[in-house]
């Protein structure tokens, strides 16, 4: 009896143990679950970022339309002004708002357009810079309707402004006409600049003749060397650039020009602006 009491309690914990193995969650399947929870936190942590990017994002359009609005007093009453965070938003909004605008300025290649007449023709400002410094602006007016048309404007009678119109086919692109125009009127204003400058900065270099366009320069230098005279001539044949395309010397001295020493400063100034080159050729004795 006790053997077979025995047996029989054996074979009820048997039973036991092979219920709690079937009950026993496979390894496989344990690992998918652990898997899916740990996805589960991924995604619910990626809303709770979403959601405060959301919020950011709103408060930040608030922000930006009461800039545009030019009324910002509200809005900042219902914020705390004490606010780190409502600092930082307000510094946000400003950043995105410049960026926007450098964006549509970026678009328009660079140029302040603003509409006229009730959006029947654009006015167009060109501004012009020689080394960091801004010179002329001109202004143009471009009707849109029935197809677009150059009317008033400022730009210099001797710059090829129909030309540069025909050129480009601006009724396509008006981009393709307002980079080459801007192009012509900087290097037409570099010249210019360069030439008042040479007049304040080498006094003892004398101009004989230049022309409005600024596209040919004469020069008179002095030899230290016997007091020789040179007259140098500067054509910038390429109105679109403020170096010269030709470089040319004439002397009492026929040997000079084709010394190897002027033909340096026949280089030189054809690579380096002309008031620049003559502070070059001045400090190497070669001009008085």
């Amino acid at each position: 009896m006790e053997g077979a009491s025995s047996k029989g309690v054996l074979s009820h914990l048997s039973l036991l143990e092979a219920r709690a193995r079937s009950r026993k969650v496979p390894p496989q399947q344990q690992s998918r679950v652990t898997e899916l929870r740990a996805t589960v936190a991924a995604l619910m942590t990626r809303r709770e970022k979403l959601q405060a990017e959301i919020q950011i994002h709103q408060n930040l359009q608030k922000l930006r339309t009461s800039m545009n609005k030019q009324d910002t007093h509200e809005e900042e009453e219902e914020m705390d002004d004490d606010s780190e965070n409502s600092q930082l938003l307000c510094l946000m909004a400003r950043h995105t708002q410049l960026k926007d605008l450098l964006n549509a300025h970026h678009l328009i290649g660079g140029y302040d357009i603003i509409k006229a007449s009730h959006g029947k023709r654009v006015c167009v400002s060109l501004a012009t810079s020689y080394d960091g410094v801004y010179l002329d602006t001109y202004n143009l007016e471009i009707d849109l309707k029935p197809k677009l048309r150059i009317g008033r404007h400022n730009i210099p009678p001797y710059i090829p402004l129909n030309s540069l119109a025909e050129q480009s086919n601006m009724q396509t692109s008006l981009r393709a006409f307002l980079d080459p125009l801007s192009q012509h009127l900087n290097a037409f204003a570099g010249r210019k600049q360069q030439l008042k400058l040479v007049k304040e900065q080498h006094k003892s270099v004398e101009v004989m003749e230049s022309n409005v366009l600024c596209s040919l320069l004469v020069l008179m230098f002095t030899v230290p060397r016997g007091k020789t005279a040179v007259l140098c001539t500067l054509d910038y044949t390429d109105h679109a650039r403020c170096l010269p395309t030709r470089v040319h010397f004439e002397s009492e001295d026929h040997d000079l020009p084709d010394s190897p020493e002027w033909k340096k400063n026949c280089s030189l100034l054809k690579e380096t602006p002309v008031h620049k080159a003559l502070t070059t050729m001045k400090q190497m004795g070669n001009i008085a």
